[in-house]
């Protein structure tokens, strides 16, 4: 029976070999690694990782999917953990001491930078992360300095990350078809991540692009002053997206 996306799940099922395979071969699995694939949908991505893997976990909400999941592989292949990603303690899966998780997903869009957010508590046991999501979301990631995508995903990733944008997906690919292009991302936690208070950092930079037509020193008033501005490296005349990851932190971590 044809499982019909649902839209609730934002559900948009790769369906092109050609983009499969060239995902498998960014993701390069190989046999004793521990991966968990987040959303595995129909198990188009799955089949292939499991010709390369002994064993691998995935996540998924979708009840209906589950259960077709459950009956298409046996557990020693395969591991069903029925729910929500978002609320998901990715800490609870099973790894050979000198390894480290490894995880993918084509991830639902309308939950993308949420789950990002909660992914990241995890960084330090995690190997590397590949996922497919929408191409604008990929670009805010990996964006710069000064350029208009540049915004908090982009400083709170960084902080975490080493990210590539590895390749675009039209909307061709999918069934059904989303309405915008998707792409590829690489993330591979940094080892040399600077020291920083998270939920500091995350108020600062939340506050300073609150109001991103302002100035640095109106965005972040009565959390900063220009005195500390300065002292943090930061033009108090700039704008938030002109201010780096390195300012961001030298501000986070100014004395309070």
């Amino acid at each position: 029976m044809k499982h019909v996306a649902r839209k609730r799940f934002g559900q948009n099922f790769l369906t092109d070999d050609h983009v499969l395979h060239n995902i498998i071969d960014a993701i390069a699995p190989r046999r004793g690694q521990v991966m968990v694939e987040i959303g595995p949908g129909l198990a188009a991505m799955t089949s292939l990782l499991l010709k390369e893997l002994d064993h691998m976990h995935v996540v998924e909400l979708d009840r209906d999917l589950v259960a077709r999941l459950e009956k298409a592989y046996p557990r020693e292949r395969l591991t069903v953990h029925a729910g929500d990603a978002l609320k998901f303690d990715f800490g609870s899966i099973a790894v050979p001491p000198g390894q480290k998780l490894r995880v993918v997903g084509n991830l639902p869009y309308n939950i993308s930078s949420p789950l990002l957010f909660h992914l990241a508590q995890y960084a330090g046991m995690v190997e590397d992360q590949h996922f497919m999501l929408q191409k604008e979301v990929v670009e805010r990631m990996v964006a710069e300095p000064g350029s208009r995508a540049y915004g908090r995903l982009s400083v709170m990733l960084q902080w975490r990350y080493h990210m590539d944008m590895l390749f675009v997906v039209p909307p061709s690919a999918f069934d059904p078809p989303p309405q915008v292009d998707s792409a590829i991302v690489r993330m591979i936690p940094r080892r040399d991540q600077p020291a920083a208070d998270a939920a500091r950092l995350e108020a600062v930079v939340q506050k300073a692009f609150s109001q991103r037509r302002k100035v640095i020193r109106n965005c972040v008033a009565g959390m900063f002053t220009e005195q500390q501005l300065v002292e943090a490296g930061i033009d108090p005349g700039a704008r938030p997206e002109a201010v780096s990851l390195e300012q961001y932190l030298a501000l986070a971590n100014l004395p309070r």
